[in-house]
């Protein structure tokens, strides 16, 4: 929120409910710059496992590759790190969707409560970026 021009004086008074319905909405940007950073690294992370299956299908099928599980290396056959990269592209796609959901709820109710705080406060109070 931005301090009123010199010489506006605010006459709308801040109930307690106002009080909670701005800091819902502060709460609410900082949860979407963390959506949005979530989502970031998710679609990257999903584009490495992308590129990694492209790679996969280039080599011999009966190389012995290792694949990272956790901490630790293990050798598998090209077909089972080709299936696992399946599986992790599912659930990159499935976490994508998740946060994606999620950041479109939390839009939703940005908009809802800015509507009903400009309402009150019209130009008293800044809820732009």
């Amino acid at each position: 929120m931005e301090l009123l021009p010199q010489g506006k004086q605010n006459t709308v008074q801040v109930l307690y409910e106002d009080q909670q319905r701005i800091n819902e909405f502060s709460k609410l940007v900082m949860r979407k710059d963390a959506l949005e950073a979530e989502l970031r690294s998710q679609r990257q992370e999903k584009e490495y496992v992308d590129d990694a299956a492209l790679e996969i299908e280039l080599v011999d099928e009966d190389a012995a590759l290792q694949y990272k599980i956790g901490d630790v290396f293990v050798l598998m056959r090209q077909e089972e790190v080709a299936a696992q990269l399946e599986r992790d592209q599912a659930a990159a796609d499935a976490r994508i969707r998740q946060l994606e959901e999620e950041e479109e709820h939390v839009d939703a109710r940005m908009r809802a409560l800015k509507q009903v705080l400009y309402a009150k406060f019209g130009d008293s109070i800044n809820l732009e970026r």
